[in-house]
C-alpha cells in the first residue's frame, strides 16, 4: 500500500497511527502542501484525491480519500489489532469522540481555511491565531468533558488500548501546541496524551520522524 501523506497533516497522522497499531507496512509518499504551489493541486494527485486533500491510500484495487474512511477501511480488512470496539456503543462512542476532531475541530483549522483567512480575507496572523485557538478551545474542552464523566474512558480515549479516537486525539494535540494553544485545563486529554506518546506506534507516526520533515 501507498500512503500519499504530509509530515505535518492532522489527518495524514490518524492514518499513519492506525497503519502503525495494526503493524501494517506502507510506502509513504510525500505530497508537500507548500512547495510547487502545493503539489495536492497537481493534476496527477488530483486523479487520486479530486478535492487535493491528503491523506490518500493506494491499494491494489483503487484509491481511499478520508482519513476516518481509511482507518475504518483498515479495521474492516485487518481486523486482528481492532481500533473499534466489540459492541456497538461503544464504537458509536469512539466515533463521536473521533469525529468532534475531524468533522468539528479539524476543518476549521486546516490550511486551505488558514491560508483562505489571510490571503483571501486579509485579516492578520494574530487575528488568524485567535480563530485558531477559538475553535481548538471549543472543541478540546467538549473532548474532556466527553472524556472525564465516562467511565468508558480508560488508559485511552476508550478503555485499556489505544484506537480511532486516540488516533484523532494525537494530532490535534500536536497542532495545538504548534500554535502554543495551553492544556492546563485539560488534564484527562493530557494524562491520555502522555499514555499514547510512550507507545512506538505514536512516536514512529509522529511528523518530526517523516521522510519529509523539515
Amino acid at each position: 500500500m501507498k500512503l500519499f501523506t504530509y509530515f505535518r497533516s492532522s489527518a495524514a497522522y490518524r492514518v499513519r497511527i492506525a497503519m502503525n497499531l495494526k503493524g501494517l507496512p506502507y510506502e509513504a509518499v510525500p505530497v508537500h502542501l507548500l512547495r510547487d504551489g502545493g503539489q495536492q493541486n497537481q493534476a496527477e494527485y488530483r486523479e487520486k484525491s479530486p478535492l487535493g486533500i491528503v491523506p490518500a491510500l493506494q491499494m491494489e484495487n483503487g484509491v481511499l480519500t478520508q482519513s476516518l474512511a481509511i482507518i475504518e477501511w483498515l479495521d474492516e480488512t485487518y481486523p486482528q489489532v481492532p481500533l473499534l470496539p466489540a459492541d456497538a456503543e461503544g464504537r458509536a462512542r469512539v466515533r463521536a469522540i473521533a469525529q468532534t476532531i475531524a468533522c468539528d475541530i479539524h476543518p476549521l483549522n486546516n490550511l486551505r481555511v488558514l491560508s483562505y483567512l489571510t490571503k483571501n480575507l486579509g485579516i492578520s496572523e494574530d487575528q488568524k491565531n485567535d480563530w485558531y485557538r477559538h475553535w481548538v478551545n471549543q472543541g478540546l474542552a467538549a473532548i474532556e468533558k466527553l472524556l472525564a464523566c465516562d467511565l468508558r474512558t480508560g488508559t485511552f480515549c476508550h478503555g485499556e488500548t489505544p484506537g480511532m479516537a486516540d488516533c484523532c486525539l494525537i494530532p490535534q494535540v500536536f497542532n495545538a501546541r504548534r500554535f502554543n494553544y495551553p492544556l492546563d485545563g485539560l488534564p484527562t486529554i493530557q494524562r491520555i496524551v502522555a499514555a499514547c506518546e510512550s507507545m512506538d506506534a505514536f512516536q514512529n507516526a509522529s511528523p518530526a520522524r517523516q521522510v519529509d520533515a523539515e
